[in-house]
């Protein structure tokens, strides 16, 4: 009877039409005008579903997940100097934030010293220039380290930075055992998507071997790795290259730890994600369901963790920068409050709203309170945090969770292959290979080439259009901002311990020629006063410097 109902209603459908568009997602996925219980015929709940909380966690990793708690605000902030982004900290703090999300400058992304000629005019413009411990003490004045969770958006110089990062906590009083946050250090999609690194990828890796087991004897709190899907889909992926290359990555990190001898229940719990969050609603929220049921699948079969805690993807997410418009910028509000609101039904930890006019500048005050504002306004005014997952068993969205995870899962075998069997080694083999960073062009290339034929809309771009809007006000960061931080550096050098400084560098050095840990000698040389620009340099002396190479 009911296969009969839907031939019948099939049949008006056929007979009234369909407007003229292009019915897939944003990834291309053919969508079908009606889902019924035919598309998830398969769907068994305890094998797919199951229990927040339980395995296999597609419903939620905590058992009472915004019952119990709100996902952390925490956003992401930092420009100019270290005094004016702890300004705008407490000033987000006095806000409801509930966790800081450190932005640093380009310089400090590569690796480089403010006053390094390749630095110019980009020292404080697009994040927070931090140069040395110094910075950091500055960053966190006033701001108890061990009181709030702290996140860092940096993989390439991660370490130092880190290192910069416990020496400040050191300075406060505050026990490494109680800091709690969140390293990116993901180099992994550096290579692939953002391309800030710093060393080749086999040497650097073993940086993040040495982080990983440092953090989990000595900071055991704090997660060691954010894997980092968000630069992925920014660089044009669709969400299931997305999906697949970001889980990919964090099961290379796993695979590091167990070369290194380590329990994978003891450190695995510190790897966390970092994911983007769209504007095609329900195939984001389809994402980050799949997401959890393929990390809990696979820690648990493949990778034989034991501990319920060990099968939790926790991840944060950032609202899509690449899905906001220069043009008609109010309208990303509209687009954020979307983005914010599928990141939420779809089990966030953590989330940052982009504000209105971070396409144009770095936030203005007012535009940075009214994004924060719009994840208040979905925590305590919508209703969508009080039932857990209140999508699942939606036919149409466990029909698209189910593709995502099929779509992952076919990537997962092509990296396996290229592996010979290890998915870090796939990884590493599919970097040189430039098999990413070309799968990421073809899909950027199919969406601009749908919007240029008009089968994409983006109002306000190619359609909609206004043409007689004016300017908005924008954050101009001064010249005068880069001359200071540069005086900065060149003050610290000149007044610390020369001889103090240079040894810890020179045993810094000596020691990366061995299998010993360098997280320790890295925070001797925060301690010293060291520079970022000046362990780097340490560093290349055995590592050396990557170059990518060029592909037509």
């Amino acid at each position: 009877m009911e296969r009969a109902q839907f031939e019948r209603w099939m049949e008006h459908y056929r007979k009234a039409g369909e407007r003229d568009a292009d019915f897939e997602t944003l990834s291309g996925e053919p969508l079908e005008p009606l889902y019924g219980p035919e598309h998830v015929k398969d769907l068994d709940y305890d094998r797919d579903l199951g229990y927040p909380g339980h395995y296999p966690m597609t419903r939620g990793v905590y058992h009472t997940m915004y019952r119990g708690r709100l996902w952390t605000m925490r956003q992401f902030a930092g420009y100019g100097t270290a005094k004016e982004t702890n300004a705008r900290y407490k000033f987000l703090l006095r806000q409801g934030q509930g966790g800081l999300s450190v932005a640093f400058d380009m310089p400090t992304l590569m690796g480089r010293d403010s006053d390094d000629p390749r630095s110019e005019g980009e020292v404080g413009r697009c994040g927070v220039a931090t140069d040395s411990l110094s910075d950091f003490e500055t960053l966190f004045e006033g701001i108890p380290l061990g009181d709030i969770t702290t996140s860092m958006t940096i993989s390439g110089p991660a370490t130092i930075l880190f290192a910069f990062f416990l020496a400040a906590a050191e300075r406060q009083g505050v026990p490494w055992k109680t800091l709690d946050g969140t390293l990116q250090t993901d180099i992994l999609k550096e290579y692939i998507a953002q391309k800030e690194w710093i060393f080749p990828p086999r040497p650097h890796l073993r940086l993040i071997g040495d982080l990983i087991e440092f953090c989990a004897q000595e900071v055991p709190k704090f997660h060691p790795i954010s894997v980092s899907g968000y630069h992925i889909r920014e660089a044009g992926s669709t969400a299931q290259q997305e999906l697949a290359f970001t889980l990919a990555d964090g099961f290379s990190y796993v695979e590091l730890g167990l070369d290194r001898g380590l329990d994978v229940d003891a450190f695995s719990q510190g790897l966390s994600f970092f994911f983007n969050a769209h504007i095609d609603f329900f195939e984001e929220i389809a994402k980050y369901r799949a997401a959890r049921r393929i990390w809990a699948r696979w820690l648990r079969g493949r990778y034989g963790a034991k501990a319920e805690q060990s099968w939790r993807l926790r991840f944060h997410t950032q609202t899509a920068g690449c899905s906001l418009t220069a043009q008609q910028p109010e309208n990303n509000i509209v687009r954020t409050a979307i983005e914010a609101l599928a990141a939420v039904l779809g089990g966030t930890q953590s989330l940052h709203t982009n504000a209105l006019d971070e396409v144009l500048a770095l936030p203005t005050e007012k535009a940075a309170q009214i994004a924060l504002r719009t994840q208040q306004i979905i925590a305590h005014e919508t209703g969508v945090a009080s039932v857990i997952d209140p999508l699942g068993g939606s036919y149409f969205v466990e029909s698209l969770t189910d593709r995502m995870e099929e779509a992952a899962e076919e990537y997962f075998a092509k990296i396996e292959e290229m592996g010979r069997g290890s998915m870090l080694e796939g990884m590493l083999v599919g970097i040189e290979r430039g098999y990413f960073q070309s799968e990421i062009a073809d899909a950027a290339y199919r969406e601009q080439e749908l919007y240029e034929k008009g089968r994409l809309v983006r109002v306000g771009v190619n359609e909609f259009v206004d043409p007689t809007e004016g300017p908005i006000d924008v954050l101009v960061i001064p010249p005068e901002t880069e001359g200071r931080q540069i005086d900065s550096v060149r003050g610290l050098r000149a007044r610390r311990d020369q001889v103090q400084a240079h040894a810890a560098l020179e045993k810094l050095t000596a020691l990366a020629r061995t299998d010993e840990n360098l997280i320790p000698p890295l925070v001797d040389c925060a301690r010293a006063y060291c520079t970022e620009g000046e362990i780097v340099g340490a560093l290349k002396q055995v590592f050396g410097e990557y170059t990518e190479s060029p592909r037509f």
